[in-house]
Order: structure tokens, then C-alpha cells, then sequence
């Protein structure tokens, strides 16, 4: 879910106000970002019990920008489903929190909502984070010990800046939004409890690991996320929330937010031009709630 305003604040409206008249004045959109309240701190999850919260600031959805929408005109229409190669090798579930193809949006809530990963880990990798977001699934764990690594090798230094959220960060999360803006506003800048990806173990932030432009527009043209841009499919992850395709996933660009959906999907997906994770799943667009 911004992310890199001032730990617990949100973007300031003048701030918003402006780059949206940036957008439509036709200066171009590079990206979106919002910002999420910062968690009370707590301690790391055990895979049995319900995770605390995260003690740090905690980011994505999911968590968009509460900005003006763009023009209509610059919203490209839904494509049409593109579902999975038949000759991939495995196919998963789309509804099992467990499951690397699970799609969940503002349409497809988890099930159950207050899930917990059985098995959160933290990886070896270079950590901006502490606590339960500094934790991720066992499987995306070692695929991005893989990432990190091979991104290294390349000069390319990148950080997790935020892992897990638990369904009680979450709720803690959106709560705040709608205190200070009401759910409509709420509903624009932050996932609702039982929504966010960040608690399946199956999504992560990345940072720079110089700490440049975290969370912000200027992140996209960072090092770390253009290099995870074009690599990241290498290792199973795509770029969840893409430029202009909030109309499809319900979110504004986030060049920070990855999503492991396996090397072979992943890789499919790449190969095939499709950019979110609705189309290849041949899931309907979440542009909003149901």
C-alpha cells in the first residue's frame, strides 16, 4: 500500500491538489503514490497465532494515492481476459490464501479474512524494516533471496521496506484513514482489512538501498525498481500494480509493490505483454469495492 511521506502521515491535499493539476495540465504521469499511518510497534508473528503489529511504517495497498483520478481519456479501457498458457506445468488456485495464484482486489476479499501464513520467515536480504513486516512467506522468502542477490550482482542495491501486514495492522491501518477522511476518502488510500495483499505473504515493497525516493513518484526511476521492472519475472514476481491500469486493479502505479505468482506464470506473463494480474487470471477489473 505510499508510502514515503513522514512515518504516520498522510500526503498533505495541496501537495495532491497540485500534481493532480500537474496530470491534467498534460505534463504526463510517471507514477502514484499515497502514504499509510505508521503501525504501533509490536513483535515479530508466529505462524499459529494472529501476527502483531508492524513496527514501522507500513506502505502499499494498497494503499493508493489519494489523488484526483487522471482524465478519462488517459484511462485505458479492460482488456479482455488472457488466461494462463495451458502448457504451464502447474496451475493453482485463485481463491487459496495459500495458493502463489491467489487474486485478491476489491472484489476478492481472503477467505478467511483474518489470515495468517503458516509459514512467515525473514529473509536474508537487506531489511529497511523490522518486525512483522519484515516477513514474508517461506516460498516468496527464498524466491527474492534469489532476486536481491542476482540484483547485487548487477551493482543494483534494493532493500524490503515493507513485508506482512496482519489483518489487525490492517484494520488499525484503515481505521485511521476513515478517522481523518472518511470511508469514501478511506476507500481510495488504503486497502480494507481482509483486502490487502501485503497479508498473504505473497507481496513485499522494495526500496533503494541508498534510501531514495522510498514510496514516492520518483521511485520508478530508481535503480532498484527499474532494474526488479525488467528482472523480476526471473524470479516470479511481476510489478502488481502498474502504470494507468488502476481502472483493472483498483490501485494506482506502485513501481515498489511486487507480487510472487511463480517463475513459470510470471515468465508467461512477460512473455505475452499481459500486465496484470486480472487479465492473465481472466478475473473481472476491481476498480472499486463491490
Amino acid at each position: 500500500m505510499c508510502h514515503n511521506c513522514p512515518a504516520g502521515g498522510l500526503l498533505p491535499g495541496a501537495s495532491r491538489r497540485s500534481f493532480a493539476r500537474f496530470l491534467a495540465a498534460g505534463a504526463g504521469l510517471t507514477v502514484l503514490a499515497a502514504c499509510t499511518p505508521k503501525a504501533p510497534a509490536g513483535e515479530a508473528p508466529s505462524s499459529s497465532s494472529s501476527a502483531s503489529a508492524v513496527t514501522s511504517a507500513s506502505p502499499s495497498p494498497e494503499a493508493v494515492p489519494s489523488v484526483e483520478s487522471t482524465t478519462a481519456a488517459a484511462e485505458p479501457p479492460p482488456q479482455a481476459p488472457a488466461p494462463p498458457s495451458a502448457a504451464l506445468p502447474h496451475q493453482f488456485s485463485l481463491t487459496d490464501p495459500a495458493s502463489p495464484w491467489l487474486v485478491v482486489n476489491k472484489h476478492r476479499p481472503l477467505a478467511p479474512a483474518d489470515y495468517v501464513p503458516a509459514d512467515l520467515v525473514q529473509p536474508n536480504v537487506q531489511l529497511a524494516v523490522s518486525g512483522e513486516a519484515a516477513l514474508l512467506n517461506s516460498t516468496t522468502a527464498a524466491a527474492a533471496e534469489a532476486m536481491f542477490a542476482a540484483a547485487a550482482q548487477d551493482g543494483v542495491s534494493m532493500t524490503l521496506a515493507s513485508g506482512y501486514r496482519s489483518y489487525g495492522t490492517q484494520v488499525a491501518t484503515y481505521n485511521g484513514y476513515v478517522a481523518a477522511r472518511g470511508q469514501a476518502d478511506a476507500d481510495t488510500a488504503s486497502a480494507r482489512p481482509g483486502y490487502s495483499e501485503h497479508q498473504t505473504g505473497w507481496s513485499f515493497d522494495i526500496g533503494d538501498g541508498g534510501g531514495a525516493c522510498g514510496f514516492q513518484p520518483c521511485f520508478a526511476d530508481q535503480p532498484a525498481a527499474v532494474w526488479a521492472k525488467a528482472n523480476g519475472h526471473r524470479f516470479g514476481f511481476v510489478v502488481r500494480y502498474p502504470l494507468m491500469l488502476h481502472p483493472i486493479t483498483g490501485y494506482y502505479y506502485e513501481p515498489w509493490h511486487l507480487r510472487y505468482i511463480g517463475l513459470e506464470a510470471a515468465t508467461d506473463m512477460a512473455t505475452r505483454g499481459i500486465n496484470t494480474v486480472e487479465e492473465y487470471f481472466g478475473v473481472d477489473a476491481a476498480p472499486a469495492y463491490a
